[in-house]
């Protein structure tokens, strides 16, 4: 079976509406089956091989310490904190969704827990401020985006077993990367209120007072980000290491400090997460097989070699190779797209003139701006569950903030320290 079949009969299965890792599994598995040149029996042994990794295991105890860290108040204590840091400014509470993301993306790895657990506190909070459903729902989900930016991150995770990068260096190239996306949609909010795109346009006093008090408040919740960020960066620990330390501190926060955590609910918070987690290792397991597939017959190199055959010009290159990502990222699934893609991406590294470290930043920010985007944007499907607007509204009032998301794109691919800076500090 061609690569070409193998490509038409996956897209196929993803028009007609399977789920995704059964669609992956299936185009490999009947690639295999046809194919002739290897028992089916290899199918299972590739999906066992492709799930037991030991820096995996960062998946579902990451997913674990963000249901933890919602449930025992935590994410609502860096609400408070975001609405003292930028609450005072002009959409105030817009302002403080996004800022409230990015601290609890520092938790989470995942984009749409992000969206999910500070969604359910600021949506309602902008509707009833006066804010439109569907603004709220985009605001929250440009922010709740930039979880999978800034570090841990499940994506980048990924990106480091496909490639074998240093897991540290990836968490440590997406940090600033996702500063800069958090404060420019803080100032793009701040534009639209001020014309008039927000009830809350005039703002209040800043008060260091307040801000204080809400840092006091707020102390134990940063320190599981404190935790995981200064471990890794520091050579503490690994990143599976940092994922298990994370969710031993939120149970010990939420249960003993915050007291906000009973015994009692955390079978269902462990089951929620395995369950989450399940997904996103099956569509690893099933992927897997149809990569080997792709490998065997030579379609990565075959791929690489077409897109260098429609340029050779890094700059050229690198604009080619971020459009497919966004298109990648439009219509396939954060893990699909990682696990197809990169294998094509990674032989290009010679001719882009980046990094591998690089590459897996520019890779996992483009995939971040996909989840804006219909039909498949996760971000935007968890706010719109939240706030009642419909899918199209919520799109509409996301594109402006998707612009500016784009011109941060193009800052992260073409100036490299933004990406290199921090790595370079753990090698030394």
């Amino acid at each position: 079976m061609s690569t070409g079949l193998v490509l038409l009969a996956l897209a196929a299965l993803f028009l007609l509406g399977a789920p995704m890792a059964v669609a992956i599994g299936a185009a490999g598995l009947g690639a295999l089956v046809l194919s002739g040149d290897a028992p089916a029996m290899l199918a299972v042994q590739r999906m066992v091989a492709g799930a037991d990794s030991f820096p995996l295991m960062a998946v579902p105890l990451f997913m674990i310490a963000g249901q933890l860290m919602e449930a025992g108040g935590i994410s609502r204590r860096m609400v408070d904190l975001a609405d003292a840091l930028v609450g005072w400014l002009p959409g105030g509470l817009a302002a403080v969704a996004v800022v409230a993301a990015m601290l609890f993306g520092g938790i989470s790895g995942s984009a749409a827990a992000d969206t999910a657990a500070v969604g359910a506190i600021l949506i309602p909070a902008m509707v009833r401020k006066g804010y439109d459903p569907a603004l709220a729902g985009a605001v929250q989900a440009a922010g709740g985006s930039i979880g999978v930016v800034i570090p841990p991150s499940i994506p980048m995770i990924l990106f480091g077993v496909l490639t074998g990068a240093s897991i540290g260096e990836l968490f440590a190239a997406g940090l600033l990367p996702g500063l800069l996306m958090g404060l420019t949609l803080v100032a793009a909010t701040t534009v639209l209120a001020l014309r008039g795109g927000a009830p809350d346009a005039r703002g209040r006093r800043f008060s260091p007072g307040q801000a204080w008090r809400a840092l006091g408040r707020a102390g134990w919740a940063l320190g599981a980000p404190a935790i995981v960020l200064g471990g890794i960066l520091g050579g503490v620990f690994n990143a599976t290491e940092s994922a298990a330390a994370a969710v031993v501190y939120a149970l010990g926060t939420g249960l003993f400090v915050y007291r906000e955590l009973a015994w009692r609910a955390l079978p269902a918070l462990f089951l929620r997460a395995s369950v989450t987690a399940a997904v996103v290792m099956f569509l690893i397991a099933q992927a897997q097989v149809l990569a080997w597939v792709l490998t065997v017959q030579e379609a990565p190199a075959t791929l690489a070699a077409w897109l260098l055959g429609l340029t050779t010009d890094p700059v050229a290159l690198l604009l080619v190779v971020n459009a497919v990502l966004l298109v990648a990222g439009t219509f396939i699934e954060t893990t699909a797209a990682l696990v197809l893609l990169v294998p094509v991406l990674v032989p290009l590294l010679p001719h882009l003139g980046i990094g591998l470290v690089q590459l897996g930043a520019i890779v996992v920010v483009n995939l971040a701006i996909g989840m804006l985007t219909p039909p498949l944007g996760i971000c935007l499907v968890v706010a719109c569950g939240l706030s009642g607007a419909r899918l199209g509204a919520v799109a509409a009032r996301v594109a402006p903030l998707l612009l500016v998301l784009l011109a941060d794109l193009l800052l992260i691919s073409f100036w490299p320290p933004l990406t290199t800076a921090l790595p370079a500090l753990l090698t030394r």
